[in-house]
């Protein structure tokens, strides 16, 4: 796995190429916690990540610690995997959300 980082203006986007799991979950973490305090959206790319377990909700989900400043966290370009995970993710714990993580996905494939 690896990932590429754009910054525009207050914008973030990581890009993931690859698997997102308990492996890579540390180096993901890192490179959010690394950008700069001027960022306040952070917009996870997962379009080359074509499998995603549970600790790719941990990385959407988690709570910031509060020395970091307050980012929006969206995502985008979601593989069928990944978004069937955050599906059921959603299923067993209605308040994750969904519409507020990845507003580009049409609200009938979150309704299903």
């Amino acid at each position: 796995m690896h990932f590429t980082t754009r910054i525009d203006d207050s914008t973030a986007r990581i890009t993931v190429h690859g698997d997102i799991d308990y492996d890579t979950l540390p180096t993901l973490r890192a490179a959010a916690a690394t950008l700069p305090p001027s960022v306040t959206e952070l917009v996870w790319d997962l379009e080359h990540a074509r499998f995603m377990d549970v600790a790719g909700l941990h990385l959407l989900f988690e709570q910031q610690a509060p020395e970091y400043p307050p980012r929006r966290t969206t995502v985008t370009n979601l593989a069928p995997q990944p978004l069937r995970l955050l599906l059921l993710a959603a299923e067993l714990k209605p308040d994750l959300e969904l519409t507020r993580l990845f507003p580009d996905t049409p609200t009938a494939l979150l309704d299903d």
